[in-house]
């Protein structure tokens, strides 16, 4: 029943702000598009907005939860139309605090003792009200000011209210073809995952301090410490900080703060976090950056993290030095050999598709392209060929276009490329080096030596293949004695190369157990095999 009540609710909002013409004007609906003329305020005169602001207002006036989705939609622009997009980026999560003693008394019970014996001080007048939490402040009892974060009441239960209703409109769209494309129900479960990690503030507490740990030695970024006695699945109490926030760029000027200086380290902090931490603060918009009194950059709400592996580490190096060396082929490369593609994605297309995108970019100087907007044109692209873009790239991509924006607020000239190269280059470097090879060697010896007894069956499979393409020949005399020859020398060559391809392995096993001596030989012996295979 309650489902029900929310139900009209929700269409009541969306005629309100004739969300109803825009939904039945998709392919799935419009052949109902007639029934907009029977309803009577479709003739009622209403304010112009563009389709964006539309639904941005709707969203805003459905209430917290479906903000939050907006928000979370708005980080898959490889989905939405750019004025869509736009709109949904400005969307703001805030509204009104729940009743004080009501989170007083949750912190209580959440914690199990009263705020006059947890605190010296604790403010009951909340500092901020979000859709997932309210904001208090207090002293702990060393004197530290802090504040504490509380999951809103019963959040969950209208999450779960609001997310099924989701999922019922997302089945409804995918029994169409256009779900193809944008994958109704992959959207919802990634929100879905997205706002239940965001309710766990355990969770948030650790990404805080792993990117504090991250950060320790360094004076970019400043992450406030967790007062870990004072946390629970639904209570977060963190060090208060104090700062300008970072788009309030006529104070910063007032304060006499190096702009310059800060959009570069800006964007130092990001590609930091991304190739040296593989562990990313994901929800770096202007409300969650603040600048301190001595000029750096200082993090808040860590409920949104973005971690890469070296695949897609690799993926982001490979992709962009192609791109800035306009080698369109690279580019197609690192995606199809990044395994995403299916069987049906037509690679030779698929690249010049790409030099299509890539070619007017160049017409501008180098720093003023995008980096952020070419990612999420390729990522668009690739889509069209029925490639598969990772979540965690996506998720990357909506915060490197925050972190461009911000970038380029503050300095307008910022050079992206000049400060990104450094972290590509020495990415390709260490991912090519002798040491990282030897590293990769040992973690991988222990399933090497596991499988080293079996190499000899291995080598003699191959060889009885090779005398079976043998027999083939003979029973193909017919064809002329160039192309036999070249049977046997294919053969010959494939022994070759298995002999140096085990060799090779066993060296670099004996290696990592210091057998140094055993190690080099068998390392010379499988070169000169591999060279006879050449």
């Amino acid at each position: 029943m309650r489902s029900l009540i929310r139900f009209i609710g929700i269409s009541r909002v969306l005629m309100r702000y004739r969300l109803d013409s825009l939904i039945l004007s998709t392919p799935l609906l419009k052949s109902f598009k007639p029934l907009l003329y029977l309803i009577p305020w479709h003739y009622f005169p209403v304010k112009q907005y563009t389709r964006g602001e539309r639904i941005r207002l709707a969203l805003e006036e459905l209430g917290p939860i479906f903000i939050k989705f907006g928000q979370t939609l708005s980080t898959r622009r490889d989905l939405l139309p750019d004025d869509i997009g736009d709109e949904l980026a400005k969307l703001q999560d805030s509204c009104p605090a729940f009743d004080s003693a009501e989170a007083k008394h949750m912190i209580e019970q959440s914690l199990g003792d009263s705020t006059e014996r947890l605190f010296k001080q604790f403010d009951q007048t909340p500092l901020a009200s979000a859709s997932i939490a309210q904001v208090h402040t207090a002293i702990t009892h060393d004197g530290d000011a802090v504040v504490i974060k509380v999951v809103r009441p019963n959040i969950d239960q209208t999450i779960k209210r609001d997310v099924a209703l989701m999922y019922a409109l997302a089945r409804l769209i995918s029994k169409h073809s256009m779900s193809e494309k944008v994958r109704p129900l992959e959207i919802v479960a990634e929100f879905e995952s997205i706002i239940l990690n965001e309710l766990d503030m355990l969770n948030e507490a650790n990404n805080a301090a792993q990117l504090r740990q991250n950060f320790q030695n360094s004076n970019l970024l400043y992450v406030p410490k967790v007062f870990w006695d004072l946390c629970s699945e639904n209570v977060l109490t963190t060090e208060r900080i104090y700062g300008t926030p970072v788009g309030d760029i006529a104070q910063l000027k007032a304060d006499n703060v190096d702009l310059k200086r800060l959009a570069e380290e800006g964007v130092i902090i990001f590609f930091t976090q991304v190739f040296k931490h593989n562990f990313f603060h994901a929800d770096m918009h202007p409300g969650n950056i603040f600048i301190g009194a001595d000029g750096n950059y200082i993090g808040v709400d860590f409920g949104i993290m973005g971690t890469l592996d070296e695949t897609d580490k690799d993926f982001l190096a490979d992709i962009f030095l192609a791109f800035f060396n306009q080698d369109y082929h690279g580019v197609a490369s690192a995606y199809i050999e990044s395994g995403w593609a299916s069987a049906s994605t037509d690679v030779v297309a698929f690249e010049k598709a790409i030099g299509r995108i890539c070619e007017p970019m160049f017409e501008k100087p180098l720093g003023e392209i995008s980096f952020g907007q070419v990612l999420m044109d390729l990522m668009a692209e690739a889509k069209n060929f029925d490639i598969t873009v990772q979540p965690q790239l996506l998720l990357l991509d909506k915060t490197l276009l925050n972190i461009e924006g911000l970038g380029r607020q503050l300095y307008p000239q910022l050079d992206l490329w000049a400060t990104a190269k450094p972290f590509l280059e020495d990415l390709v470097k260490e991912k090519y080096s002798m040491k990282n090879t030897f590293e990769k060697l040992k973690e991988q010896a222990p399933q090497l030596l596991k499988d080293i007894p079996e190499l000899p069956a291995l080598i003699v499979s191959a060889l009885k293949k090779v005398d079976k393409m043998k027999d083939i020949s003979g029973l193909y005399a017919q064809q002329t004695d160039s192309i036999v020859k070249q049977l046997k020398d294919n053969a010959n060559k494939q022994t070759s190369a298995v002999f140096a391809g085990a060799l090779i392995i066993l060296s670099g096993v004996l290696a990592t157990n210091a057998l140094w001596l055993a190690s080099s030989v068998s390392a010379v012996i499988g070169l000169v095999f591999w060279f006879k295979s050449r």
